[in-house]
């Protein structure tokens, strides 16, 4: 009868326990595909990985019906609460107040920074609950990304960061600093950013455009012009004009830009392929058309495909893959194209943040190109038409680095899982 009562009781036990509850702090903004990346990706990984995980996101103010009612499509049981900590410690309406008691584990999602580390440091001293990061990178610059990042700043970060369960960085580069500014965290490692977990999809948008604009599965690659500095004042209310970035901008477009034009050419000329012109921001379109196509000569023009309005990531994804490969100035479109095992060439400079070198970390590095290194921007062309002529070993190529990631996201989700089973519920 004692044997009878334990068994008894600790199938009581295990049937009052209740799922594990995640707050994702995520969803930085709306004007840029793969900042929307990041949250589905994560919310995917988990869904996988953690499928009796309850998760609420926590958004950031400009998400919006039309993002929200994306990946809603995709994760139909998602609540939303948008909303601050105050310094009285009181959550700014009642929807947040109850995400934040409700929650087991504060998750904050893949950013360029620890972008949400005041909502982080507000909700523990709030709750005194644990908390995890994934998928960061480290800066060495501050949001102005025109001077160094202060050194207090830095140190306020690294404080945070060792306070974790666990981070994840998404570059070795940023991994190397967290370690050497003391970080003390006691599981920090290489993890994939989110937007690689992306899935989102809209095949009947994307077949559509594709069908509209004359190109076939298979046959066309995607290109993205982007600027040094990403102009915010174009794209979003209240942002100032900057001078001092529009000034750089516009010294470096022909030197960043015409190898892209270069290689459409190449590949034009060289190849049966045609190349579509499409944005990762709401900013893109307008750099695409000004430094790309319009430069194009006329025959080569013909079989080049401007988009001209934005889209969202659902939509692109369905078009990345249904592309044979993408090379352009941007990362997280490279990034959602390696998650589904297209081949993507990223082309980088000072001005951004370390995360292009995750492309050596998952075995890329053939793919990454400096162009503020003369020899870079030579040998861009050259790679870019082995892409257009050779897609099966190029995609041979892009699936074992997917493979590498998918080993990575099951690694680092198994480490969230375990910290979850030990929170006592």
């Amino acid at each position: 009868t004692g044997l009878a009562a334990t068994i008894t009781a600790a199938i009581g036990s295990a049937a009052d326990k209740r799922k594990p509850r995640i707050l994702l702090r995520s969803s930085w903004q709306v004007v840029n595909i793969g900042d929307i990346a990041h949250t589905p990706g994560v919310l995917a990984l988990i869904e996988k990985y953690i499928p009796e995980a309850e998760v609420v996101l926590w958004a950031s103010a400009d998400l919006t019906p039309e993002v929200a009612a994306m990946e809603h499509r995709r994760f139909p049981q998602l609540k939303i609460v948008k909303g601050k900590i105050g310094a009285d410690g009181k959550a700014s309406n009642a929807e947040l107040g109850e995400a934040i008691e409700w929650a087991d584990f504060l998750l904050h999602g893949s950013g360029a920074s620890l972008v949400a580390e005041s909502d982080v440091t507000a909700f523990v001293k709030k709750t005194g609950k644990p908390y995890g990061v994934y998928g960061i990178t480290l800066p060495t610059r501050s949001s102005a990304a025109t001077k160094p990042t202060p050194e207090n700043v830095l140190a306020r970060t690294i404080g945070v960061l060792s306070a974790a369960k666990f981070v994840y960085f998404r570059d070795s580069i940023s991994l190397q600093l967290a370690k050497e500014r003391g970080c003390t965290c006691p599981i920090m490692e290489f993890g994939p950013d989110g937007a690689f977990g992306c899935d989102l999809r809209d095949d009947e948008k994307a077949t559509r455009f594709i069908a509209e604009h004359g190109l076939e599965e298979g046959k066309f690659l995607c290109c993205i012009a982007r600027l040094r500095y990403s102009p915010y004042w174009k794209m979003k209310a209240g942002v100032a004009f900057d001078e001092v970035k529009h000034a750089r901008n516009e010294a470096m477009k022909e030197q960043d830009l015409s190898p892209l034009r270069e290689a459409i050419a190449a590949v034009v000329k060289e190849t049966d392929l045609k190349v579509l012109l499409c944005p990762e921001d709401a900013s893109q379109m307008e750099v695409n058309r000004e430094n790309l196509y319009d430069k194009l000569p006329e025959d080569v023009k013909r079989r080049v495909v401007w988009r001209k309005d934005y889209w969202l990531t659902d939509e692109a994804i369905s078009t990345y893959v249904r592309s044979a490969g993408l090379f352009g100035a941007e990362m997280h479109s490279p990034i959602m194209c390696i998650g589904h095992g297209i081949p993507a060439i990223v082309c980088r400079w000072a001005e951004q943040t370390s995360k292009g070198y995750m492309w050596r970390d998952i075995g890329l590095g053939d793919w990454l190109f400096d162009f503020d290194r003369e020899e870079d921007r030579q040998r861009v062309v050259s790679t870019v038409v082995e892409m257009a002529k050779d897609p099966s070993g190029e995609k041979a190529k892009a699936e074992r680095a997917r493979q590498f990631v998918v080993q990575r996201q099951q690694e680092t989700m198994n480490v969230l899982k375990k910290q979850l089973d030990g929170i006592q519920r």
